[in-house]
């Protein structure tokens, strides 16, 4: 019986603690890691919520770009930070999505190595062409690829990179291999396809609405359930013709593996409350990105979504026999 009470006692002080340190949490600045360079879509998404999140907590977010290795460099950093909530990271489909079967000695497990915080923001995927590529529209597109597949070439930003990634679900979905031309960002990689020296390419909407605005490269559809405000114009791949291809570069806030639970919902909290602001969402929104709303919030969805997330990557990457650098 004594030990009972001791045990007891014992687990109601920790709870105490806990419940005390997340009260007083955040007792300095939290660093968030971005495992990309400034001013890619990560880091601009990871910047915007920040700004509103350290309002709420009362501590200053400061970014840190810790790059490399298709951003499993950052995020390895970051699971292996103190678990106190004052060091977290943005990651993405790239490094807790794709990346287990990307890279085969990856030192973290997306579904087991985090505290999911939650969902940030999504930035859709669009299929486009130089603009003088000759389909029409997104249904005779999928029978030029099909016919034509060794003589396409695609365009990405890197091994691992969302535009490479997201390219391999499409071959992958139209039973096709095309010839990959890899760049060192996006940057380039756009630049060849605006000047017709490559065919196609699959990238973030926050990297092509100036181009598909001033009619420098074409666009096919935008891989999500509705159109996005930035290109109204652009149909969805359901009303295209290609409705089982959808996919997007979302982002969401993770904390290390033990951070206590009273300190992921208070950062899950302000992450939320940032979504919920008027000027925070229209600065995402005119990115292009996507929202989560409702049950789509916080870290159990979040948790629940990465393993979904592992399951569906795996054995596209796979397939393509792809491994990363």
């Amino acid at each position: 019986m004594l030990k009972k009470t001791f045990v007891g006692a014992v687990a109601a002080l920790a709870l105490w603690a806990g419940g005390a340190f997340a009260q007083a949490f955040p007792t300095k600045p939290v660093t968030v890691i971005v495992p990309f360079a400034a001013g890619g879509p990560t880091d601009v998404i990871a910047r915007i919520v920040g700004e509103h999140m350290s309002k709420t907590l009362g501590q200053q977010l400061v970014i840190e770009n810790v790059v490399g290795a298709g951003g499993t460099t950052g995020i390895t950093r970051g699971a292996q930070a103190t678990a106190d909530g004052h060091t977290i990271m943005m990651g993405h489909m790239g490094t807790h999505g794709a990346a287990p079967a990307m890279y085969p000695n990856l030192k973290y497990d997306p579904t087991k190595d985090f505290a999911p915080i939650g969902l940030a923001a999504g930035t859709p995927i669009l299929i486009v062409a130089k603009k003088d590529f000759q389909p029409k529209d997104l249904k005779e597109f999928v029978a030029y690829v099909k016919a034509n597949a060794t003589k396409i070439n695609e365009a990405h930003a890197g091994i691992a990179s969302v535009s490479h990634t997201t390219c391999l679900m499409l071959q992958h979905q139209l039973g096709v291999k095309l010839t990959e031309v890899a760049y060192r960002g996006t940057g380039p990689a756009l630049n060849d396809l605006v000047g017709g020296q490559v065919d196609i390419m699959c990238d973030q909407i926050v990297n092509l609405v100036e181009q598909i605005k001033g009619g420098q490269i074409k666009a096919y559809a935008v891989a999500t359930p509705e159109r996005s405000p930035a290109l109204p114009d652009v149909p969805t791949t359901k009303e295209a013709g290609l409705p089982d291809y959808q996919v997007s570069a979302w982002n969401a806030l993770f904390a290390p593996k033990g951070t206590p639970a009273p300190v992921v919902a208070k950062l899950s909290d302000a992450l939320s409350k940032a979504l919920d602001d008027p000027a925070t969402r229209k600065r995402l929104l005119d990115l292009g990105g996507v929202i989560p709303e409702g049950q789509q919030r916080g870290g159990t969805y979040l948790g629940t979504f990465v393993a979904q997330e592992v399951a569906r990557w795996t054995p596209i990457i796979k397939a393509a026999g792809v491994v990363g650098q």
